[in-house]
């Protein structure tokens, strides 16, 4: 008898844990809305750094500013597998490597952004992966 009133406890608490979850509403991947401007920035200068991991890729691209000075801007971009039918490789940038970045800036200023387009040094256009205007590789 102990027994069977165990297990009716246990199922009533499991039964109670469900209806709470199935309650909780589950959130898809963090949208950038409110963090990144609509605004377009593009930026010119020489990669620093390519990150090609999940689940953003970034790059680093160092831009000297009117003053002198050197920036580092970390532009985020999707995942390698959203990114690589809009022609991005693991390989493709290397340190020093000129290129130029359009994208939306964060809201506070800072330099990170995410990127619209990459435009390569031999004017190749790479887009976001994302938006179906994307340019082909």
């Amino acid at each position: 008898m102990k027994e069977t009133h165990m297990k009716k406890r246990s199922m009533i608490v499991v039964g109670v844990a469900l209806a709470l979850l199935a309650g909780v509403p589950v959130h898809a991947h963090h949208s950038g809305s409110t963090l990144f401007s609509e605004t377009n920035s593009t930026l010119k200068g020489t990669v620093n750094k390519w990150v090609w991991s999940n689940p953003h890729c970034l790059l680093t691209v160092d831009v000297k500013g009117e003053d002198g000075q050197v920036v580092s801007w970390l532009v985020e971009l999707q995942a390698p597998n959203t990114i690589y039918p809009a022609g991005y490789r693991a390989n493709m940038f290397k340190p020093g490597d000129p290129v130029t970045v359009v994208m939306h800036p964060v809201a506070n200023g800072r330099p990170y952004g995410r990127v619209v387009e990459v435009v390569l040094a031999n004017g190749r256009r790479l887009g976001d992966g994302v938006r179906a205007d994307t340019p082909a590789p």
